[in-house]
């Protein structure tokens, strides 16, 4: 593995090589557990550090992003029922609820408008 000269340091490039050599099909090194537990201890200064940097106005998308993809990829159910319902809103796009079997669609009549109408597939 080439480190000489790269700007991730030879002990940080030795870390990504022991995660591949323990487990050389692993899909992310979120999965790993050195990576996990080291994210997970620091998370929380993570965190503050970008409060900090929001509270003195100072932009950190980069650092911001990254945080955001953690949190996602670790939890197991995510709040797009705001996005599917938005999606219903403005074109009647129907959604699922988590409350009924999958593939059983609903449609709201947000607006108490327009009757109920639903969009549906075609073939083009």
């Amino acid at each position: 593995m080439w480190r000489g000269g790269c700007i991730i340091r030879s002990a940080f490039l030795g870390d990504i090589k022991a995660a591949f050599d323990k487990n050389p099909k692993l899909q992310n090194l979120l999965m790993d557990d050195f990576f996990a537990s080291v994210l997970n201890k620091y998370q929380w200064s993570w965190r503050k550090a970008i409060i900090h940097a929001i509270e003195i106005g100072v932009p950190m998308p980069a650092f911001s992003t990254a945080l955001a993809f953690y949190d996602g990829y670790r939890t197991e159910r995510l709040p797009a029922n705001l996005l599917q319902a938005q999606r219903d809103f403005f074109g009647a796009h129907t959604y699922e609820r988590v409350d009924k079997p999958r593939g059983e669609f609903f449609h709201t009549n947000w607006t108490g408008r327009g009757g109920r109408v639903s969009s549906s597939t075609y073939n083009a």
